[in-house]
């Protein structure tokens, strides 16, 4: 019998409705608990100094991370505003929660201050007892972000602060941009299905697409100003409170990377700018173009193949079911409880993500297209799902992950979903699925860290300045993008509004994790292909969650990031392959 296939959130899994008194029941038991906690460790401090009574301690906020980690409630209003922006009601309910929840952690911020305040030898001494030992990775982790704690006055402003000065903003900039859309060939469609369909469409009409939506991000640009002003002047206020250095700090402190590493992955792929422009060069000797555009730059090379998303789902099945029952089974599973949101929709928001939680169901939200990108797209979200239900077997303190270490696994099942589509491919198909993949690495890799240089130097500006306008943001981005894309590409002055869309750039340094993903995933699926007993590993690392460090983690399994020459090897790897390109594309007398 044929598996059942929901492609829109079932959101009953939650909650029976928005008027549900069980949401109300929530809130009042994760509130309880946040009480009873405060009143039974406040002023009973006893916990610092003895390891019986720390792990008892720890044991209660186990429990507390458990039943709030993914606040069931305030999720399941967010799940109904990303299907609809419009939905004010979902708005008004998203604020009372926060407001309510944030009052309730308030009560026990005193419990990590404390824990950051023990003294270094009970420190050390903890970390050492077998008694601590499920909690000893937590406890490091607490005692290393200490020394940037404020006091528990000053970390219940900053919490209560949050909303207005930088969730608020985003929330706002990312309804604007989901109540719009644009007109294209008497067509009217949403502005995440517009740039969904440009690669698919003629050199002119891409061009003509992208700079309709360019210009529609550009009328809306005043509030991204203001929003972006205002929520970077906040981190840098937030920054200079706590101590941080440079504005990447706190983003790396709680992805768990070491500086270094970041920093090397950072300069090093920036040093390296000279594959991706090489990439462009041939690219547009491919499209046999003078020059290529913005609009250029995620086209392929080949006349897009449509692909049904029944087709597109069987490639998934097939792909996963040959690495793993187990991952076949997640995905059936997920699509039968509708877990998985398919198809565009006007005021759905744009892109996609996994979203998961400690006692939570996860869900995936695509905006997905009928072609290969659309499908690669899904193996990377449900990358994320079957990394999620891995770590659940964690205790509810490391059921989460990295977000560095998330890229990883959801860049390994696009890989595995590649090859299944590759293998059915002609000659001339696979040449322009290697263009495809290379594409890929290109806009993982050195897109985002071009990204990331571009974040640094705004949040630097507005640091030095106080305000950037929208039109010195705009050129700021056009400035970094040219500096991945090269000479061959040609920058129009208002595709540099895509500062408009790209919420990444929200989530402050968020890029980096990408390109460290591909690169470790590219890693590990060389691995798996030469020996797929290497799968093993694969699944250590899968079922990790957030127990180690992600250094730790791949170096477990043979993976030393820490090496300088790790990320220029793989770097280098990219451009053998389009080396590889250019060889096969001569062959077949394609340039």
């Amino acid at each position: 019998m044929k598996n059942k296939v929901n492609t829109k959130w079932d959101l009953t899994i939650f909650y029976k409705s928005p008027e549900d008194p069980q949401i109300e029941k929530d809130i009042v038991e994760i509130e309880k608990i946040y009480d009873d906690f405060d009143k039974k460790y406040r002023k009973n401090s006893v916990y610092t100094k003895n390891a019986d009574e720390l792990k008892k301690s720890l044991i209660d906020f186990q429990k507390i991370i458990e039943l709030s980690s993914a606040a069931k409630p305030l999720i399941y209003f967010h799940y109904i505003k990303c299907l609809d922006a419009k939905n004010t009601k979902a708005d008004a309910e998203i604020s009372r929660i926060i407001n309510r929840l944030t009052h309730a952690d308030n009560k026990i911020i005193f419990y990590q201050l404390a824990l950051g305040k023990i003294s270094s030898k009970n420190q050390s001494d903890f970390l050492l007892s077998p008694k601590l030992k499920s909690f000893r990775y937590f406890l490091s982790k607490t005692f290393e972000t200490a020394k940037y704690n404020l006091t528990e006055a000053e970390e219940k402003i900053m919490s209560l602060k949050s909303l207005p000065s930088h969730s608020l903003w985003v929330d706002g900039a990312d309804k604007l941009l989901n109540q719009q859309s644009v007109v294209f060939k008497k067509k009217t469609m949403p502005i995440p299905e517009a740039m969904g369909m440009i690669a698919s469409l003629s050199v002119k009409d891409r061009r003509d697409l992208s700079k309709i939506i360019m210009n529609k991000l550009k009328s809306i640009s005043h509030f991204a100003e203001s929003e972006i002003n205002a929520i970077y002047t906040d981190k840098k206020i937030n920054d200079d409170l706590r101590g941080f250095k440079e504005p990447y700090d706190s983003t790396i402190l709680s992805y768990q990377n070491s500086r270094e590493m970041v920093i090397n992955l950072v300069e090093t792929t920036t040093k390296y700018f000279s594959i991706s422009n090489k990439f462009y060069t041939l690219k547009s000797k491919l499209l046999k173009l003078p020059y290529l555009k913005y609009a250029d730059r995620g086209v392929s090379i080949g006349k897009e193949k449509k692909v049904k998303f029944e087709d597109g789902l069987q490639i998934l099945k097939d792909s996963f079911a040959k690495v793993s029952p187990k991952y076949l089974e997640i995905l059936e599973r997920y699509l039968e409880n509708g877990q998985v949101d398919v198809f565009p929709a006007q005021g759905k928001r744009g892109g996609a993500f996994c979203s998961s939680g400690v006692g939570t169901p996860t869900l995936v939200l695509l905006n997905h297209m009928p072609n290969y990108d659309g499908v690669m797209t899904f193996a990377h979200e449900m990358g994320h799902a079957i990394h999620a239900e891995f770590s659940k077997s964690q205790s509810p303190l490391y059921q989460g992950h990295s977000t560095a270490v998330a890229e990883v696994a959801s860049t390994f099942f696009e890989n595995l979903a590649f090859e299944e589509i590759f293998s059915k491919l002609t000659d001339k198909e696979k040449i322009e699925a290697l263009h495809d993949r290379i594409n890929d690495d290109i806009s993982t890799v050195f897109r985002q860290i071009a990204c990331f240089n571009f974040e640094y130097e705004l949040h630097t500006q507005i640091k030095q300045k106080g305000a950037l306008s929208r039109e010195d943001i705009a050129a700021l981005m056009n400035k970094h993008m040219s500096a991945y894309l090269g000479k061959s590409v040609k920058l129009d002055e208002v595709d540099g509004y895509f500062f408009v869309a790209w919420s990444h750039i929200r989530s402050f340094f968020y890029v980096y994790s990408y390109a460290y993903g591909q690169l470790i995933s590219k890693a590990l699926y060389a691995s798996y292909k030469k020996d797929k007993n290497f799968l093993l590993k694969i699944e250590e690392f899968l079922y990790a969650g957030e127990s180690k460090t992600p250094e730790d983690i791949f170096n477990s399994i043979g993976i030393d990031t820490t090496k300088p020459e790790f990320f220029e090897l793989a770097l280098q790897s990219i451009e053998k392959d389009i080396d590889y390109l250019e060889e096969l594309a001569k062959s077949k007398k394609l340039i």
